[in-house]
């Protein structure tokens, strides 16, 4: 268990005194004389408790109490006071102390609270040990999808590169999921509880992806399509990737591109320095067409989702579809796939796959689709029920019931 306790009061002579009572007793005491000095030793992973006067000069111990659990709302703060205020006490508990304790303090209760709150301080880091071991165990298989030899080799590469404390480049062709790969880096980083920090490379300055650098900090930044940075902003990564100590803010870069890195370098459009900066650990993401066998459970697994938010009853996928589905190349990757399913799911078809001609279906034929879709659901919502449902639908009956003509719709067809 954790045995770190941060003693903040100005008053030596009391500080000295509980210093001394919380090391005979087997804890490992920091004193420190203000909010000042106290601040330097509160964050997210202190594996410690927090016990505080609240009469200081400067920033009492309400404000400490304030500024730590804004860093760490499950951090135990004790408060600490010689008056024996209870409005004071109150407030204290109120604004979410762990314990409030009087001056001079009975060694045995103080000694009671401090373990109290230390025991709870273990459990909580224990639990968040857990998650992030948990998180950090199963990012790849739950985030990136596939049944395939490509689909495991990718995630196996993940797992490796996030491993290793370096910037990463991530290739793959538009569509393939570099943004969903780098979430997965930072997530098997520990970065369960560091920011994330996404931005596009086009059009990004230099003050701006500074800004995002120091955002990210003790996180990661990813910077989409890099190839699209400006010449200007690109110095500034380069700098950022060389100083990052001298900035506010310490991050790890990750960066994807659909273009060659190394030919854009060879045309003069990319900063060589830069390149080679960013080029240690790469993510190569196949192409869908490299691995169809894992276009079903990604069609299903879509299909579902967009079923879901639209509150729809998932229809069913046939052999047929499959097959359609299979004999596409799926230039667009995943993100078409997506694309399709969320059609497939509104009752669209397959759209463009589905059309010899491949061409997409008109406005007028798309939303004729989705209102007969939206009928369909109202019916079976109701079992048939043709009066609730177009109240359901804040339809007038007779509107209903000529809508339910015009796409050939039987109520009874859904009664029972």
């Amino acid at each position: 268990m954790t045995q770190r306790v941060l003693l903040v009061d100005d008053d030596a002579m009391v500080r000295e005194a509980l210093g001394q009572t919380l090391d005979l007793a087997g804890y490992d005491p920091i004193l420190a004389r203000s909010y000042i000095e106290a601040k330097d030793h509160v964050s997210e992973t202190f594996e410690g408790i927090v016990v505080s006067d609240i009469r200081m000069p400067g920033k009492d111990g309400f404000q400490l109490l304030d500024w730590a659990l804004g860093v760490d709302a499950d951090l135990p703060v004790i408060l600490l006071t010689g008056e024996g205020d209870i409005p004071m006490a109150v407030r204290g508990m109120n604004a979410g102390a762990f314990d409030f304790l009087e001056k001079p303090c009975e060694t045995t209760q103080f000694l009671s609270v401090v373990e109290r709150a230390l025991a709870t301080r273990a459990l909580v880091l224990e639990n968040r040990a857990l998650k992030q071991s948990l998180e950090k165990g199963d990012a790849a298989s739950r985030l990136l999808f596939g049944e395939s030899a490509q689909a495991e080799e990718l995630r196996s590469r993940v797992r490796a590169v996030a491993s290793m404390q370096a910037e990463v480049l991530i290739c793959g062709e538009p569509g393939s999921g570099t943004a969903k790969v780098a979430e997965v880096v930072h997530l098997l980083s520990g970065g369960a509880m560091r920011p994330l920090v996404k931005r596009p490379a086009a059009g990004l300055t230099p003050e701006a992806l500074t800004e995002a650098y120091e955002r990210a900090d003790g996180g990661t930044l990813f910077l989409d399509e890099i190839a699209a940075l400006d010449p200007t902003a690109q110095f500034a990564l380069l700098d950022l990737l060389e100083h990052g100590g001298e900035h506010d803010g310490n991050a790890r870069v990750v960066v994807g591109t659909y273009r060659d890195l190394a030919e854009e370098v060879a045309e003069g459009r990319f900063n060589p320095d830069l390149f080679y900066k960013l080029d240690v650990l790469r993510v190569r993401i196949p192409a869908l067409r490299e691995r169809k066998d894992d276009i079903p459970v990604l069609f299903r697994h879509y299909v579902s989702i967009a079923s879901e938010q639209a509150a729809l009853t998932p229809p069913e996928i046939t052999q047929e579809v499959i097959s359609q589905l299979m004999a596409q190349d799926w230039p667009g990757n995943a993100r078409a796939l997506m694309n399709t399913a969320m059609r497939f799911a509104m009752g669209l078809g397959l759209g463009d796959v589905e059309d010899g001609e491949g061409e997409r279906p008109g406005l007028a034929q798309q939303l004729a689709q989705v209102e007969r879709t939206l009928l369909i659901e109202a019916l079976r919502r109701h079992g048939g029920g043709a009066t609730a449902a177009a109240r359901d639908l804040k339809l007038p009956r007779k509107t209903f019931y000529d809508k339910l003509t015009r796409h050939g719709i039987r109520a009874e067809d859904y009664r029972g």
